[in-house]
């Protein structure tokens, strides 16, 4: 898709507001998707409560559709599914291009049906996202695996798998996600060793249990799953979305703002606040909410992602635009994908000084550069969040393209930052009064319409 074709969806941003307020956050993106996969494993309806009305969600929506998955809208934020039709084991490759978390898929499918074909996965441009863990996976459970025109083929003999020891070379989510959901019908005792420990993989691992799965140690990183024959239907609320807190939270900072975002977990956002902290960002913490108070900065700070409770890769790009704002120099490097600094360049149109290594692993950030409006473009979902943050604290006006990106992750980012104080609007290129457009609303994929 070219500039042309989005000049119907711009952001502008008009920066030099100080954000204030209370905010609410939305249910995790990245605990969401799994949830609704794993409704494949189960005849019985699977509600669940507190679904971003994103379009990644919207993706997933229509992917299980195409299996055979009957999906109603209970409320704003309520879906119930009903999987018992589903009757292909095939993933279809218009909707998984598009979706990085469709090959959650893979583990529910082989699951129920002993087999499952499932496109490579699609979705943003991070870098190299191998399969070779999900793969490794499956084998260490009986089936079969092999990549046969674009798409993954994993077979179980006789349509069973076998309980075993799943040893990880590095954590994955993705692999671990894919791990549990495909042993928790197999016969015996799965281990996975060197399992992720992020949030999103215990809410699954919850969801999973109250279905009627038999899993311990999950959010440590060994978890152990006693395979059962069925599981049962579950009425169930997602988790708070960390990253929308953080990027949220981020934004309050670099106007020097006062913010409190609610209904959230502060616990899985320790790494995000403890660095807030060092550059004199006055953070505090209650049971469901996280409060910074951004007037007295005193300097940056040092990063490396990391796996949870590590620093968050997708809060990276959010905290080096806040970084290109703080008095010194500070030091970002990403150790999960290979290609997350590709909206720098975006960033420098605005007056910031960030030098990539050669290495395309680490950033050298020069903070307390004037930023300034400018038209750029998102590249990925955590990076198009990035450049809204920049285009708050910027003099003059920033217009953001490549929403398609941003409503992938964020429930109408412009109406949370608006109702801080925000001056932002997602209008027309053409008619730039135009009224902003919710998410669904622009969406391909209209499920919630």
């Amino acid at each position: 898709m070219n500039v042309l074709d989005r000049l119907d969806t711009i952001l502008r941003c008009r920066g030099g507001a100080r954000l204030e307020g209370s905010i609410d956050t939305h249910g995790a993106k990245n605990a969401a998707l799994p949830i609704m996969a794993a409704a494949i494993l189960t005849n019985d309806k699977v509600t669940l409560h507190r679904i971003p009305r994103i379009t990644d969600v919207s993706v997933m929506w229509s992917l299980l559709e195409a299996l055979g998955a009957r999906l109603t809208l209970e409320g704003p934020h309520t879906v119930t599914i009903d999987a018992s039709n589903v009757n292909t084991h095939r993933a279809p490759y218009a909707l998984v291009r598009k979706l990085a978390a469709s090959f959650d898929l893979c583990g529910p499918l082989l699951g129920r049906f002993g087999r499952a074909e499932v496109p490579l996965p699609g979705g943003c441009i991070l870098g190299t996202r191998a399969t070779d863990m999900h793969e490794a996976a499956f084998r260490a459970l009986g089936a079969s695996v092999a990549v046969s025109h674009g798409f993954l083929v994993a077979s179980a003999d006789a349509g069973v798998l076998h309980g075993s020891e799943i040893r990880f070379r590095t954590p994955s989510v993705g692999a671990t996600k894919n791990a549990m959901l495909a042993a928790v019908k197999a016969s015996g005792t799965t281990t996975i060793v060197n399992a992720a420990m992020e949030p999103e993989v215990v809410d699954l691992a919850n969801m999973l249990v109250q279905m009627g799965a038999r899993i311990a140690g999950h959010g440590t990183d060994t978890i152990q799953i006693d395979g059962v024959t069925t599981l049962h239907g579950v009425e169930y609320e997602i988790i708070p979305d960390r990253i929308q807190t953080g990027t949220l939270l981020i934004a309050g900072a670099i106007t020097r703002g006062d913010v409190t975002v609610t209904r959230c977990r502060p616990g899985d956002l320790v790494a995000l606040t403890e660095k807030l902290a060092e550059c004199g960002v006055a953070v505090t913490t209650g049971d469901d909410w996280i409060r910074v108070q951004a007037d007295a900065i005193k300097g940056g700070t040092d990063i490396v992602t990391a796996p949870h409770p590590g620093f968050p890769t997708d809060l990276q790009p959010q905290m080096l635009t806040f970084l290109c704002t703080t008095p010194g120099t500070s030091v970002v490097e990403e150790s999960i994908f290979n290609a997350r600094f590709s909206y720098v360049n975006e960033l420098s149109r605005m007056g910031a000084d960030v030098r990539v290594a050669m290495d395309n692993n680490t950033a050298l950030v020069k903070g307390g550069a004037a930023l300034s409006g400018a038209p750029v473009e998102a590249p990925d979902i955590r990076a198009g969040a990035a450049l809204v943050i920049a285009g708050l604290a910027a003099s003059g006006e920033t217009e953001i393209i490549g929403l398609e990106y941003i409503d992938r992750g964020y429930e109408r980012l412009e109406e949370s930052l608006s109702a801080l104080g925000a001056q932002v609007q997602r209008s027309s290129g053409i008619i730039p009064e135009m009224e902003p457009n919710g998410a669904f609303e622009t969406s391909e994929y209209p499920a919630f319409s």
